[in-house]
């Protein structure tokens, strides 16, 4: 593998949520060990969520990576797709509010429930 892929969780030109995925290079390193360049990081936070954990729509306060670390967590969208992310996986969470806009739950953000037989412990770091 020369490209880690980075799944993205962002807020689209017209104010809804959307995923895409992009390729972040693994150009440093050794052929046994390739790296991604040094990414700055402003803290983390872990978090354990309960069986039946499920949120409102919101948006993403401050850009951050959220690596799942037990359990399963589920992402809706407003268009009604969601995608579920198991142990190891991750995401890049970037669907802040619009500049300027009200927060419209009909709109804007994203909802995230527990899934599976497991609590969901994730980590967040912020971008």
């Amino acid at each position: 593998m020369t490209s880690f892929s980075k799944v993205i969780l962002f807020t689209d030109s017209d104010g809804r949520a959307r995923f895409r995925e992009e390729a972040l290079p693994l150009t440093e390193g050794t052929p046994q060990s390739r790296l991604s360049a040094v990414f700055a990081s402003g803290g983390y936070q872990l978090r354990e969520s309960p069986l039946g954990f499920r949120s409102q729509f919101h948006c993403t306060g401050s850009p951050q990576w959220v690596f799942i670390l037990g359990g399963q967590m589920e992402i809706g969208l407003q268009d009604g797709s969601s995608r579920v992310f198991g142990p190891g996986q991750h995401f890049y969470s970037a669907d802040t509010l619009p500049e300027g806009a009200a927060f419209d739950p009909a709109v804007h953000g994203h909802w995230s429930r527990q899934v599976g037989p497991d609590p969901l412990v994730t980590l967040f770091v912020r971008g």
